[in-house]
């Protein structure tokens, strides 16, 4: 890896900038991508454009060089072969009609558009345990639900990616905290402390705003229908015209154009729920199988099986078990024949394809970012200055900022773990609150970057199962984004300034964040013409018992 000082920012800078101007992502992550070959084959745009390839390449392949030897591990492999599984089956589901069915059966109780962006946000508090299970199943199930409720793609997205890694990084028992606490053990003997990694991780909780923050941020604006920025004109539309995608936009899946409109008639619930809960299942016990099963469990619960779990593995297990089951219902309830199966798999799996290309670009920057070593550059100045009490805060800048040019939490994760806490450690002087929230903020800044980031694979794949354009994704989710991460970084400021009880700061967060949501609602609201910024209430039932007594099907209310 060479020095390229402040050059190593250019790979990731173009490729975010030119998909911001030209919403255009697959040209704007090759570019980005070449510019990194451009760097290492020093100026020759030949030799950038093979270094582009082999990167490529290599990660379709999981494979890597290091020193002069091919290194191979399937992880990205995996992860396409699940995508294809998982567009086959959701295709199979929705052309057999169980999508509809499994709407029509949930909206006899989701009555009003209010009532299904909770649901959104609640379901995907649910499934916590793995960020990438969580966005599957929060989108397929979701979506045909939100549609009908008049409830934008946009803000699905949204809850789906909020939900997702923000969710997983807080869990005391997911596939992230293996991965966390294999870091925090390595950091922790760095330093020569005998603490567990499992008392720190905890100690650290409290110092983790930004996660906690939007997860709550979710549930503000969806309780209160009361938006700002682009997700205001967004959901505006959606109420007022019916529109869950704007007019010209791309969403990463176009089930009802590769597959057809659903199979009417038929439709069964059962068609929707066997799939996903094999899904689900099969996951698990991947998850239980490839992290060393009952041996394991003796050893340490749990939570030491998932730490040693292969989750690739298990999605691919799940999506194709998901698969067989939507396969022989669809074929033994003579819902679709064998014919029809078969084109129903290719095109599933056909639908997939732009949204696996933006996933092998983004592995090809982050590929490109480490060859000219981007992060590097980006600690190693942010390092000249610190102070005990400000190390959380530049922490979690740095983090983010990484992270956020990058596209991963998890490289990000292993980039500044090292760093933060022997730093944090020799600069207070003991394995106190600058420590913990040093930690903290490593967890925080991953993921708010990576929350941010368009090149980011949960950002990716928030869009592709919501069936959204991915720019717009990106567009409505960062206002929110933004606004818990000030917050967050706010109340490392404070930190700074001596106030360090974790439990207090995040009080103060949380009063913080509703006074903000409320402010910035009613200010852009007032700019665009939408009193307060708050969205109609669509009503989705024949009928629906409100305050004022019975309120006729499709009526679009300012308040319940």
């Amino acid at each position: 890896m060479g020095d390229f000082g402040i050059l190593s920012l250019l790979p990731p800078l173009v490729a975010i900038g030119l998909a911001i101007l030209t919403k255009r992502v697959l040209f704007a992550l090759f570019f980005g991508v070449w510019v990194g070959g451009l760097l290492v084959a020093g100026g020759d745009p030949l030799g950038a454009t093979t270094q582009t390839l082999k990167w490529i390449v290599f990660n379709i392949a999981s494979a890597w060089e290091e020193n002069g030897q091919i290194v191979t591990d399937l992880w990205n492999t995996r992860i396409l072969l699940f995508d294809a599984l998982i567009g086959a089956g959701v295709a199979l589901i929705y052309k057999a009609g169980g999508m509809n069915a499994i709407a029509k059966a949930v909206t006899r109780k989701i009555r009003t558009s209010k009532a299904a962006s909770l649901m959104a946000a609640i379901f995907g508090t649910l499934i916590f345990f793995d960020d990438y299970t969580n966005t599957i199943i929060v989108g397929n199930t979701m979506r045909p639900i939100t549609d009908r409720a008049r409830v934008s793609r946009e803000f699905l997205a949204y809850a789906d990616d909020s939900t997702a890694a923000p969710v997983a990084v807080l869990a005391v028992v997911s596939t992230w905290i293996g991965y966390e606490l294999g870091l925090l053990k390595d950091a922790i003997a760095s330093v020569g402390e005998s603490i567990s990694a499992y008392s720190a991780w905890f100690a650290s909780w409290p110092y983790r705003f930004y996660p906690i923050l939007a997860i709550i941020l979710v549930y503000l604006v969806a309780i209160t229908h009361k938006h700002y920025g682009p997700m205001l004109k967004t959901e505006y539309r959606v109420r007022k015209e019916g529109k869950v995608l704007r007019d010209g936009a791309q969403p990463m899946m176009t089930t009802e154009v590769d597959v057809g409109m659903p199979i009417e008639g038929k439709e069964s619930v059962w068609v929707f729920v066997l799939p996903v809960l094999t899904l689900v299942a099969l996951t698990f016990l991947g998850l239980w199988v490839t992290g060393g099963g009952s041996a394991t469990y003796a050893e340490g619960g749990f939570q030491a099986v998932l730490s040693n779990a292969d989750s690739t593995w298990a999605l691919v297990w799940g999506s194709f078990g998901m698969v067989v089951v939507a396969m022989a219902l669809v074929i033994g309830m003579k819902i679709m024949s064998l014919k029809e199966v078969e084109e129903t798999v290719v095109a599933g799996m056909k639908q997939m394809h732009f949204a696996m290309m933006i996933l092998i670009l983004a592995w090809s920057i982050k590929s490109a970012c480490d060859a000219v070593g981007t992060a590097d550059y980006v600690v190693s100045v942010a390092s000249n200055v610190l102070s005990p009490g400000l190390v959380p805060l530049v922490v979690f800048i740095v983090a983010a900022f990484i992270s956020f040019t990058t596209g991963t939490s998890w490289g990000t994760f292993a980039i500044m773990m090292p760093i933060a806490v022997p730093l944090a450690y020799q600069l207070s002087g003991s394995f106190g609150s600058v420590v913990y929230a040093s930690i903290a903020s490593v967890f925080a800044g991953g993921v708010f970057g990576d929350h941010c980031s368009p090149i980011s694979d949960t950002t990716i794949m928030s869009s592709m199962f919501s069936g959204c354009d991915h720019i717009d994704h990106v567009s409505t989710q960062i206002p929110y984004a933004v606004t818990a991460a000030a917050i967050g970084a706010l109340m490392l400021v404070l930190f700074a300034l001596g106030v360090t009880n974790g439990w207090l700061l995040l009080a103060i967060a949380v009063l913080l964040l509703i006074g903000a949501h409320y402010l910035l609602s009613e200010w852009y609201g007032k700019k665009v013409g939408i009193p307060h910024g708050r969205v109609p209430v669509y009503i989705v039932e024949e009928e629906y018992k409100g305050k004022g007594g019975t309120i006729p099907a499709g009526a679009v209310l300012g308040e319940e």
